[in-house]
């Protein structure tokens, strides 16, 4: 439930309101008038194809507790509007949403914590969510939820009693970023990383930087700024009146000692750069990570060493407010980000296909090279890269030759790329449906298969034909 009366939301959003006289609150937020039904608070808002507003009638007729509209949709909403229900007519349906989904983050009362980065946003969300969820009330960004429609809706969803929240943020250009932020109101923001992605958009990674550190520059006096030890990049953006923790080799959060527990089997030294491997899986290993507080002792359930590197900025953000993080650490990372999938005939299948950039490429390829077995690669082109596309298709190439990849199976045009530069077996096919089809051929027990590419190419149909194990002609 969304503890607000009609009266609360009107004060928060302004606008015009019709009905809601009585005292009783929302059940939850939508955006779907189809599935909107009793108790429901309805937001219209306009797309590119349809309006969301022409549609409220529809939900107030399937008894939704209100409806959020635009002002030319108010009349038409209010005429339908029974005894109970409540009509909102606002400039902006998206700015409401956002606008009621931040009187809300204060209603709970919520400590909340803000994460964005060019890459590994989301696998640190994850980890920082399971990290607070042992011992804490968490919600915490799910699927795609990361914009300025998703955030809210995310704040909306979180129950009375959440201690925390979590929060994504993702960015397309300039701004965006900031506008979260000020819906959420963050206690913690934090930056994974800064990469070249977006340049069509953004033009240069200096410019990356400065939007994401649009969380850092918004965040309220005496919050605490979470950002990587060896990116400078961000120093900027930093404000005397905020607490600043880094993270990473030299960060005052770091593997301690640059060793796993010694007192659990099988530890490992990590090397003279005090982070694991790339090659190192670390599954049953413990960590002992360094923070301003002492020492913690973590057992993490995944086993890729470049992911450590996230879990130090979750621990970060954990210790922020106050929480420690020791023992077991299951995590269920969101799908299509380098979840391992077992296909017929003993093959090993990494779906890491959700997006790409040459950051998130090189870790992928990186992780590859552990497999034991043969190693194929099925790699779409990487988005919005700009003038330089080429040059950072080029060095993906040469990721995948160091990795040694037995074998790399490009999708796509921008994938044509590839084939400009990779020195070893390759073969260029025009679909993902191609791609599964090549691998039905090549493919055999042991061997292990990385799916990865820009959201746009599609390659999570890959592992969808061969799961299913249908004809991919």
């Amino acid at each position: 439930m969304i503890a607000l009366t009609a009266t609360q939301i009107a004060r928060a959003i302004g606008g015009r309101l019709q009905g809601g006289e009585n005292e009783s609150c929302p059940r939850r937020a939508t955006i779907d008038s189809r599935g909107a039904g009793a108790g429901d608070l309805f937001f219209g808002l306009p797309g590119e194809s349809h309006d969301g507003g022409a549609f409220a009638a529809d939900a107030l007729r399937r008894e939704a507790w209100g409806v959020v509209v635009a002002q030319r949709h108010f009349e038409d909403a209010a005429a339908v509007c029974g005894t109970g229900q409540a009509v909102f007519g606002v400039e902006d349906p998206v700015v409401a949403l956002g606008a009621i989904a931040n009187r809300w983050r204060h209603e709970l009362g919520a400590r909340v914590i803000g994460v964005t980065g060019s890459t590994g946003k989301t696998s640190t969300k994850d980890i920082l969510a399971a990290t607070i969820g042992k011992t804490h009330a968490v919600v915490a960004t799910s699927a795609n939820f990361n914009t300025e429609i998703g955030l809210p809706l995310t704040v909306l969803d979180a129950p009375p009693g959440t201690e925390v929240l979590v929060l994504e943020m993702a960015m397309r250009g300039a701004g965006q970023i900031a506008e979260l932020a000020r819906i959420a109101e963050p206690d913690v923001g934090c930056v994974v990383n800064v990469g070249p992605v977006h340049l069509e958009q953004l033009g240069t990674v200096e410019a990356v930087a400065a939007a994401k550190a649009e969380l850092l520059v918004e965040l309220p006096n005496g919050a605490t700024a979470v950002i990587p030890a060896d990116e400078p990049r961000l120093a900027p953006f930093l404000r005397d009146d905020l607490r600043v923790t880094t993270f990473g080799e030299d960060g005052a959060v770091r593997l301690a000692d640059g060793t796993f527990d010694p007192e659990r089997p099988h530890g490992a030294g990590l090397g003279e750069t005090n982070e694991p491997d790339s090659d190192m899986a670390i599954a049953g290993r413990t960590l002992r990570i360094q923070t301003p507080g002492g020492i913690r002792a973590i057992t993490p359930s995944f086993r890729e060493g470049y992911l450590v590197r996230n879990l130090l900025a979750a621990v970060a953000c954990a210790e922020a407010i106050g929480i420690h993080a020791d023992g077991e650490l299951n995590v269920r990372f969101s799908a299509l980000r380098g979840e391992l999938l077992e296909l017929p005939g003993e093959i090993t299948l990494i779906n890491d296909c959700y997006n790409a950039n040459p950051v998130s490429m090189r870790a992928a390829l990186e992780n590859l090279s552990a497999a034991k077995g043969r190693r194929l690669a099925v790699l779409g082109g990487m988005a919005e890269l700009g003038a330089d596309s080429d040059r950072y298709h080029a060095g993906v190439a040469d990721d995948a030759a160091r990795a040694r990849v037995d074998m790399l199976i490009s999708v796509g045009e921008l994938a044509g790329a590839y084939g400009d530069h990779y020195t070893g077996a390759i073969e260029h096919v025009p679909s993902p449906e191609a791609a599964a089809h090549v691998l039905r051929e090549i493919a055999r027990p042991g061997d292990t298969v990385l799916v990865k590419g820009s959201r746009s190419v599609g390659l999570e149909r890959v592992a969808e034909l061969l799961l299913a194990g249908g004809s991919a002609a």
